[in-house]
């Protein structure tokens, strides 16, 4: 049996750069967008580390069937062997972004 594709797909939204997993990516029936669909997400398990970020984009995603997103906000699709975590950056800087705020830094 042939094992599935697996794609990651970075994309811009909101000043943001997401970073999924996802099975299938394919030419979009809207003219100039791109769908991606069959998101793949780390499956929760009774552990007491969960990854914030991911959780986050989970309960952002959990109702998507697939997101037609445009081509310009799509930064790189890549097939991959195997599943890493999902992301938000920071579009400018490229840190990852809390789910949760974080208090301010103290000026030195």
């Amino acid at each position: 049996m042939r094992p599935k594709k697996l794609y990651k797909v970075t994309f811009l939204s909101g000043g943001k750069s997401y970073e999924l997993y996802a099975r299938t990516v394919q030419s979009s029936e809207l003219w100039g967008f791109t769908t991606i669909a069959d998101l793949v997400f780390e499956e929760p398990r009774d552990s007491l580390i969960i990854d914030p970020a991911e959780d986050r984009l989970r309960e952002e995603f959990q109702h998507t069937r697939a997101l037609h997103l445009p081509i310009q906000a799509i930064l790189r699709i890549e097939e991959v062997a195997q599943r890493g975590s999902a992301q938000i950056r920071d579009a400018v800087s490229g840190e990852k972004v809390t789910p949760f705020p974080m208090p301010p830094a103290k000026p030195r």
